[in-house]
């Protein structure tokens, strides 16, 4: 773990506890994804030329929160408005929230086809922009993934990554053990793209992965855990839903100190 997606995963946690909102275990396993995008690999200025990130996985809206606060995109005092009354961020992303929350989200599966429209906006105005999507394994059983994958790959759109938090926990069980979903680098690659698989905890893997990319569209399978960070919420479904107490808050940090 890096020190700055540590100290990620520290914001998100205060964050937590001043909401008590749930999802701290979706939002702390992806940290490291986000880390290395935001500081290694995302053009960000200038603004008119960005990349663009989307986050399918809206209900991971806090790592996106603080990832842009430590990036000194966001300031504190919108930050910590997050799910408060009278506040400015919601619990799901709200594109006209922020300049750098690119789309509103939360119903699932809906941002790998924005993207395939983005990208086929940038390819035809000859503009040499990315577009990135961070999407859950859970979110994949949705149909309007693979129509995507289709349409992309047939458009040969090389300038889309797709992310996959692969933490194998979605809102009511393993999401293996629900539905059939590997092999999925096969799929992916049955569909048309290029597709890695990498330690989803390690910056340099996932990196080097992105910068793999070459003549079509590419998607990189992030396997990583649950609430990572934090021992007792590691890979537990239950942290899914259950709040950041003042007591938890005190013992989660505790560790990441």
């Amino acid at each position: 773990m890096t020190e700055i997606a540590k100290e990620i995963r520290k914001t998100l946690l205060k964050l937590a506890n001043k909401a008590k909102g749930p999802h701290i275990g979706s939002a702390l396993g992806c940290v490291d994804i986000f880390s290395a995008l935001y500081f290694k690999v995302l053009r960000l200025e200038p603004y008119e030329d960005r990349d663009i990130f989307l986050l399918s996985k809206a209900h991971s809206a806090m790592s996106l929160y603080s990832t842009l606060f430590h990036k000194g995109l966001m300031c504190e005092e919108m930050l910590f408005s997050y799910y408060q009354n009278g506040g400015t961020l919601p619990a799901h992303t709200d594109r006209s929230t922020h300049k750098y929350v690119e789309i509103s989200a939360g119903s699932l599966g809906h941002a790998l086809p924005m993207a395939i429209g983005m990208a086929m906006a940038f390819k035809k105005d000859k503009q040499d922009r990315n577009i990135y999507v961070l999407m859950g394994d859970g979110e994949i059983q949705e149909g309007s993934i693979w129509e995507a994958l289709m349409l992309g790959s047939k458009l040969g759109l090389n300038n889309i990554v797709a992310l996959i938090d692969r933490n194998d926990l979605q809102g009511y069980g393993r999401a293996s053990e629900l539905i059939a979903y590997e092999p999925l680098e096969d799929k992916f690659i049955a569909f048309g793209w290029d597709c890695m698989r990498v330690n989803g905890h390690c910056e340099d893997s996932i990196i080097k992965a992105i910068n793999s990319k070459k003549d079509k569209p590419l998607c990189v399978i992030c396997d990583t855990i649950k609430g990572k960070g934090v021992s007792f919420m590691e890979d537990k479904l239950e942290w899914h839903y259950y709040l950041v107490t003042d007591e938890i808050y005190k013992k989660a940090l505790e560790e990441l100190q």
